[in-house]
């Protein structure tokens, strides 16, 4: 229990805080933290709970990282489906939170921070683009993650790494698709808009996990430590 409190809490940080900025402060006028901002938000909500929250749940806070993980041998079956179910709860409770905060002065959400191909992307992004960015971004994340937390590298960086390369990848990605690489966090800002968001959520479970699958197959056949006979 203590495990999937941690990963509801840890993500209901990452949807308030990451996509809070992008809701709240993104273009406020004079003041817009704009992309670079967005990104670097993300980056230190996974940032703060690695350290707060690792040592309990590995802070997973990603129905894709935890599948990659067990892809990888990392996590038990038995753990993987109540850790998903925690994650979707948590990024629905920040998405709640922050909807209250963001109508408050009345106005409408707007997009919320949801994602999107095609008129629904940013730059306006087809559906291959958006599907190919999406996996192979996860596919990166993922490789980082193992390989940050692999027994065998510098200890006590892990959370740095991770959440540096999640910056990285907005980086990259907010023109795309507004970055999902997180089932969870699009499932919960989707929710709330509905429509047209809702009807392309499937992209952003499909794709994220296919790069995690990929990632924790990759790392476990290539990169992982060999078992002695």
């Amino acid at each position: 229990m203590k495990k999937l409190v941690a990963e509801f809490i840890g993500t209901f940080w990452l949807v308030l805080g990451g996509c809070g900025s992008a809701v709240l402060a993104c273009n406020y006028p004079g003041a817009g933290i704009g992309f670079v901002g967005v990104s670097l938000a993300f980056g230190l909500t996974v940032i703060s709970i690695a350290y707060a929250l690792g040592h309990i749940s590995g802070a997973h806070l990603n129905p894709a990282v935890s599948i990659g993980a067990w892809i990888a041998g990392r996590m038990e079956t038995k753990d993987l489906l109540p850790y998903i179910v925690a994650q979707v709860l948590g990024g629905i409770a920040g998405a709640g939170i922050l909807y209250v905060i963001a109508t408050g002065n009345g106005q409408p959400i707007g997009g919320f921070a949801t994602n999107g191909y095609g008129d629904f992307s940013p730059g306006k992004f087809d559906l291959v683009s958006a599907a190919v960015t999406e996996v192979v971004l996860t596919f990166i994340f993922l490789l980082v993650i193992l390989g940050a937390t692999d027994s065998r590298a510098p200890k006590g960086f892990a959370g740095l790494a991770i959440g540096l390369s999640l910056t990285l990848i907005h980086l990259i990605s907010i023109p795309v698709t507004n970055t999902s690489v997180n089932p969870a966090r699009s499932t919960s800002q989707a929710l709330f808009v509905g429509g047209e968001a809702l009807s392309q959520l499937w992209l952003f479970w499909l794709a994220p996990i296919a790069g995690a699958i990929l990632a924790g197959v990759a790392y476990k056949s290539i990169f992982a430590e060999k078992q002695a006979n």
